[in-house]
């Protein structure tokens, strides 16, 4: 349930008011102060609040039923769009979209800060690499872990690049709270509850990425764990789904992007990485991620993909990611926004 305030009403009547709710009908309240327009999000069981006496209040507009199961991450909640900085002058969610690369894992010191300085000359204002890495054979690399960690947080006292790297276990929350700017849970820890909960009771960024077979509401349920911990710094990632076709690693759902934002007002970016799963894809993948309205990209960049410990058929050159960068550049005047 939504309540929509009139404009004049003070901080001390919404909480009086909340304080009622809570006390006579046992919901919680989360009150949005936007521009000109106050709105109260009711979660829990709101069967049995008394609407005709909440409309005989002086500063109630008007009662809103949301159907969908998600209330924090719902536009209706939050009718502007939210911007989550992740460091000063890092915006996700504004006119300039971010670009978030690296490579999928940190394999060396010379390796990641070389990488860090070619992407932050091209334009990418965020650094990623995996220091845990989940992969689907067990055989498989699985990382470097907390010396990977502290690699990526000397890449960015070297360069100033922000990171943002994947986290698999709540135990490692601690660990991850200095040496990262933004915290990412993969595809594979969308539905991962104790994790998101956790994450959501801390205020730092989350990039959270849609399960490979999820759907789009069950997608925004695990965003709604972080959001109902407290944390609302929560950006979105479209990294593509499982169908019937294989040439593809994914399909990426572009679709998914314009209804994001049309039903959340949460930031929006593209993995076209994923997506495509392999390197030649990712161009235009990006592209069309732009096109459609998302607010960055997550791009993997590598000083040899061809010898890259993991994912390096989908990862860019340094100069085919300049190149990329170069058209990323014109689609988004197109739309009118920068890079």
């Amino acid at each position: 349930m939504i309540i929509v305030m009139k404009n004049g009403v003070t901080s001390e009547h919404i909480a009086q008011l909340s304080k009622w709710l809570t006390e006579r009908f046992g919901v919680q309240v989360n009150p949005n102060y936007g521009t000109g327009t106050t709105v109260l999000a009711l979660l829990g069981d709101t069967s049995s609040v008394d609407q005709d006496a909440l409309l005989r209040d002086e500063f109630v507009e008007r009662i809103t039923k949301v159907q969908e199961p998600f209330k924090l991450a719902n536009r209706k909640m939050h009718p502007q769009d939210t911007i989550v900085e992740i460091a000063p002058g890092v915006q996700v969610g504004g006119n300039k979209l971010v670009v978030m690369a690296g490579p999928c894992s940190v394999e060396s010191r010379e390796q990641i800060i070389d990488v860090a300085k070619h992407v932050k000359a091209q334009g990418a204002t965020v650094l990623r690499g995996g220091a845990w890495k989940p992969r689907s054979s067990p055989y498989s690399f699985q990382g470097l872990k907390a010396e990977g960690l502290e690699l990526l947080h000397e890449a960015h006292r070297e360069t100033g690049l922000p990171v943002v790297t994947e986290i698999t276990n709540p135990a490692h929350i601690e660990l991850f709270m200095d040496k990262c700017d933004c915290f990412q849970v993969g595809a594979r820890n969308m539905q991962n509850f104790e994790l998101l909960k956790e994450l959501g009771h801390t205020q730092k960024p989350v990039l959270l990425k849609r399960g490979f077979a999820n759907t789009i509401e069950e997608f925004l349920m695990s965003a709604e764990y972080l959001m109902a911990g407290g944390n609302k710094n929560v950006i979105l990632c479209e990294r593509g789904i499982r169908t019937y076709e294989t040439y593809t690693r994914n399909t990426l759902d572009i679709s998914a992007v314009p209804v994001l934002k049309r039903i959340s007002h949460l930031p929006v970016i593209v993995d076209p990485s994923h997506a495509g799963g392999i390197y030649w894809m990712v161009a235009p993948l990006a592209r069309a991620a732009v096109a459609a309205g998302a607010d960055g990209l997550m791009i993997e960049v590598h000083n040899d993909p061809a010898h890259a410990l993991s994912d390096g058929a989908q990862s860019l050159t340094y100069e085919s990611f300049e190149e990329t960068m170069g058209s990323l550049r014109s689609i988004a005047a197109a739309v009118g926004r920068s890079i």
